[in-house]
């Protein structure tokens, strides 16, 4: 098994330098996927592949194609250089990067699971998007046909490459917000085992979020409603896997 980590970035400059410094430690390569981003942010990018030019390799989209589409450059990257899986973190802060050894080790004991983040919220999370994830949860749910899936937006996991790819090149993916929904649906429509583990989410004070509240709930729309289409085609499939199941 060969790990690495994908980081898609667009203008998140504030958390960078130090993410850079805590995941040098895993002596892991680390592919950061810049998404677009102004230039004070890109430069900063720069700077650190040259800094840490033996372990990070930079992949640069030249306009903002969405934090889905760099996810999917990241894991092809990942792919072209061998690696078998992949922990996708983001560049937001919000995440709990102690927990990176956690879901590593969880990952290599299990390497055929999906590995997904469960949040654990503090007071500093917007109600708002608190109850809008709840939303996403039930369509994940009724899309799956199961409950093994608790949160779907999470952006720290460690996808298996062997089952994520070939999904990857056969299913169109929103670009942008529902494309961390979307592939974990698939992946569990292709009885990939799942695992979730509690990680402390924060929201900090002067955090930047790039979810637009028009265009990303309408992206979320059309992925749950392709995937609501998808599971009618292959209710009989998942059906008489879940029946199997419960008669073991």
């Amino acid at each position: 098994m060969q790990y690495g980590v994908v980081v898609p970035v667009y203008n998140h400059p504030d958390c960078l330098v130090a993410l850079m410094a805590h995941l040098s430690q895993f002596e892991l390569p680390v592919i950061v996927v810049n998404d677009g981003s102004e230039p004070g942010c890109t430069r900063i990018l720069h700077e650190l592949a040259g800094q840490y030019s033996s372990r990070m390799v930079l992949v640069e989209h030249c306009r903002n194609q969405g934090k889905g589409q760099a996810v999917m450059t990241g894991l092809s990257q990942a792919d072209r250089m061998g690696l078998s899986h992949v922990l996708q973190l983001d560049a937001d802060g919000q995440h709990d990067w102690q927990d990176v050894a956690k879901f590593l080790r969880i990952s290599r004991e299990n390497p055929q699971a999906m590995v997904i983040g469960q949040p654990v919220f503090d007071d500093s999370v917007p109600k708002g998007r608190l109850y809008g994830r709840y939303a996403t949860h039930i369509w994940v749910w009724i899309n799956s046909l199961s409950l093994d899936i608790k949160d779907s937006m999470c952006g720290f996991r460690v996808y298996p490459l062997a089952a994520t790819l070939p999904i990857l090149n056969s299913a169109r993916f929103q670009p942008r917000m529902g494309f961390d929904s979307e592939i974990l649906v698939r992946l569990k429509w292709n009885n990939v085992p799942f695992i979730n583990v509690p990680t402390r989410v924060i929201y900090p004070a002067q955090g930047i979020s790039h979810f637009d509240v028009w265009r990303d709930n309408f992206g979320l729309s059309k992925a749950h409603a392709s995937l609501f289409a998808g599971m009618l085609i292959r209710l009989p499939q998942l059906l008489s896997r879940k029946f199997r199941g419960w008669i073991r």
